[in-house]
């Protein structure tokens, strides 16, 4: 699978305009939107605002974004209604885990059974 580069995805885009229609929280660190292909009721992307090629390129520079984001991903669970009943979150790294778009984000994932894991 290619995997679309970071500066040409639709998350470029997003991360340049403050009033992206498609974006549903923003701050200085990352915004959120729906995924467009949602494999659950409540299917969000957590997204650093700086493009990054992939996990291998976080830097101890970035780790407070980084945390930040499982911070807004709590609070979008929370405004989702799935605290109580449970949602996911996941990162896919590389092509081979299912990364399609160069630019890391979390999968927020919730509104229904979701089976283990492992």
């Amino acid at each position: 699978m290619t995997m679309i580069p970071a500066r040409s995805s639709p998350f470029a885009a997003m991360a340049s305009d403050p009033a992206h229609p498609d974006v549903i929280y923003r701050d200085e660190r990352c915004f959120v939107v729906r995924d467009i292909n949602p494999q659950a009721p409540v299917h969000l992307l957590i997204i650093p605002n700086m493009p990054i090629n992939g996990l291998d390129y976080i830097s101890p520079a970035m780790e407070a974004t980084m945390g930040h984001i499982f911070v807004v991903a709590a609070e979008m669970a929370r405004r989702e209604g799935v605290t109580i009943s449970g949602y996911r979150l996941v990162v896919n790294n590389g092509a081979g885990a299912g990364q399609t778009i160069a630019w890391p984000h979390v999968h927020l994932l919730g509104g229904r059974e979701l089976g283990a894991m492992g």
